[in-house]
């Protein structure tokens, strides 16, 4: 069984930043291509960025190019999301998941994850 637990969401100003943070526990990390993403009340669950394994690669939705950064530690058994530039609409819970040791661009469907985190509420003011 795998365990995600993701940190670092909070309130922010319109413009500012914040790092989501994914630990991972229970089987070896580096085995799972990694992706966060995020879902506002009452709709879908919404692709936002995936790593590959080994970080050799990334893939991002267009509402996150440019603005926010995927990354992962395999020694920390983390991954990692830098959000930059945020904005009122960025206001949902972010969700981590690990799935497959795929390419990220195959990675950005909801339903290729087997484990998931809890969910972090961001909210940015405007």
């Amino acid at each position: 069984q795998v365990q995600l637990v993701e940190s670092g969401g909070g309130l922010v100003q319109a413009g500012g930043s914040l790092r989501l943070s994914c630990a991972v526990s229970g089987r070896t990390f580096s085995n799972y291509g990694m992706g966060w993403f995020r879902q506002a009340p009452g709709k879908e669950r919404e692709f936002v960025a995936a790593i590959a394994w080994d970080s050799g690669s990334t893939y991002y939705a267009d509402s996150a190019k440019g603005r926010f950064t995927i990354s992962r530690d395999n020694a920390k058994n983390t991954m990692y999301l830098q959000m930059n530039s945020l904005k009122p609409e960025d206001t949902v819970v972010y969700y981590c998941a690990a799935g497959p040791p795929f390419l990220p661009m195959l990675l950005v469907r909801s339903s290729s994850y087997k484990y998931w985190g809890q969910g972090t509420q961001v909210t940015v003011s405007s």
